[in-house]
């Protein structure tokens, strides 16, 4: 079944755009200011107009952009779709449970394979993987040698002092030591919105809880994100866009499944669109049960009802750049159509100065994607999810990047337990 905009002629007037953002504790307000102050820029740059007001559809969270660009008037209805609250829930508050996450989590992938398949593929997202665990370590090593110091000139001093018991020394030196050692983790872990090393121990650590299965809260919510979708197929838009950010990626590939498989993409409705950005698609896809995010990759890459395109860079340290999500997995079937590949080309589409500026603020950069651009090419987001045309005519005739690498290393390709 294809939807009215098969053809992909059609102008766009009102378009619905579903943003899956990543593993994110933060409130989705963030994404409209970003949204806001990003888009403003592009448009001084590219020389159009987009303006945000307040929702007027139902949801959680979102907003809408009135833009015109390229000689059309567009309206866009934004939806977040927000799974934040399992994000801070997955969270451990504790040091100790911390580190545990950290021990089972690098057992999953180091026992498993995962790891040294994913370091085939770009070096650049497993490094940003093994640095909390690196850094936890680290940290652990540096409060245990303070500690030690602490401990072993305390005992000396004590055993100076012929009133005090030896027993009574080791004691009280063995117990100053834990007191220094757990104030040194506890200043490290109030560093963290500077260091990220408990969030990012906390992210991957997610998926490798349950080898890559999907957990029951997550796929609550993806049966709540597909029925939303599904909803705004049956309405009056030109478009449905859904946008899914590094771990939102794989999980908006979920969704899409869910709702082409549900027959919720029908002949006159809105024309179904795809953007993946930044994805970490193989973290996940890589683990011994992760079959249903193999099975929808699986699935999705074939279906004629969508049109799928999925943007990284090099520059980004954070995602698998240029990697095709289906075919790094294993699970590229006969008659695969997508994603599209192409690249942000970060180094080409930034100002010399900006570039430089950014080029090693690493966590900055995997957001760069939903930013402006000083030299936009043909990848722009704002006139992708604000624009007259849908995603596949602006991408029409579009090939995949000759970089992208599409061979397939995964050891685990079965799309069922």
């Amino acid at each position: 079944m294809v939807s009215k905009a098969s053809t992909a002629q059609e102008v766009v007037t009102k378009r619905r755009v579903f943003y899956v953002p990543g593993y994110d504790p933060i409130h989705p307000r963030r994404y409209r200011e970003l949204y806001r102050k990003e888009g403003a820029s592009q448009a001084d740059v590219s020389g159009y107009s987009l303006s945000i007001a307040p929702k007027k559809t139902h949801g959680v969270y979102g907003w809408r952009v009135q833009a015109g660009i390229e000689g059309e008037s567009v309206q866009t209805d934004f939806e977040v779709l927000v799974w934040s609250d399992i994000v801070r829930a997955s969270m451990v508050d504790s040091i100790t449970s911390t580190y545990i996450l950290m021990a089972r989590t690098v057992w999953v992938y180091m026992s498993s394979g995962a790891l040294w398949r994913l370091m085939k593929l770009r070096k650049g997202p497993v490094i940003a993987a093994l640095y909390p665990v690196l850094m936890l370590f680290l940290q652990a090593a540096i409060a245990i040698f303070i500690g030690y110091v602490a401990a072993k000139a305390n005992y000396t001093l004590l055993a100076l002092l012929p009133f005090v018991p030896s027993v009574f020394a080791i004691l009280l030196s063995v117990g100053l030591s834990v007191v220094i050692i757990v104030a040194i983790l506890s200043f490290f872990k109030k560093l963290d919105p500077k260091l990220f090393v408990y969030y990012l121990m906390h992210d991957y650590s997610y998926s490798a809880r349950s080898s890559g299965a999907n957990p029951p809260e997550l796929e609550a919510r993806i049966a709540a994100f597909t029925e939303l979708v599904g909803q705004a197929l049956a309405d009056d838009y030109d478009e449905v866009l859904v946008v899914g950010h590094s771990s939102g990626a794989h999980i908006g590939v979920s969704v899409l499944s869910d709702v082409i498989r549900a027959g919720a993409v029908s002949e006159g409705g809105p024309k179904l669109s795809f953007l993946t950005l930044g994805h970490v698609v193989p973290m996940v896809s890589f683990l011994p049960k992760a079959w249903r995010l193999r099975a929808d990759l699986a699935y999705l890459s074939t279906r004629d009802e969508i049109f799928w395109l999925d943007v990284t860079a090099p520059g980004d340290g954070c995602t698998f750049a240029l990697c095709d999500p289906v075919a790094v997995s294993g699970v590229a079937a006969k008659g695969k159509r997508w994603p599209v590949i192409i690249s942000a080309a970060f180094s080409q589409t930034l100002s010399a100065k900006r570039w430089k500026e950014l080029r090693w603020k690493f966590f900055r950069l995997h957001f760069q994607y939903m930013c402006s651009f000083d030299h936009p090419n043909d990848y722009d987001y704002f006139r992708i999810t604000a624009g007259p045309q849908v995603l596949e005519k602006r991408f029409n005739g579009r090939r995949s990047s000759q970089s992208r690498l599409e061979k397939p290393v995964n050891k685990f390709t079965s799309v069922e337990p």
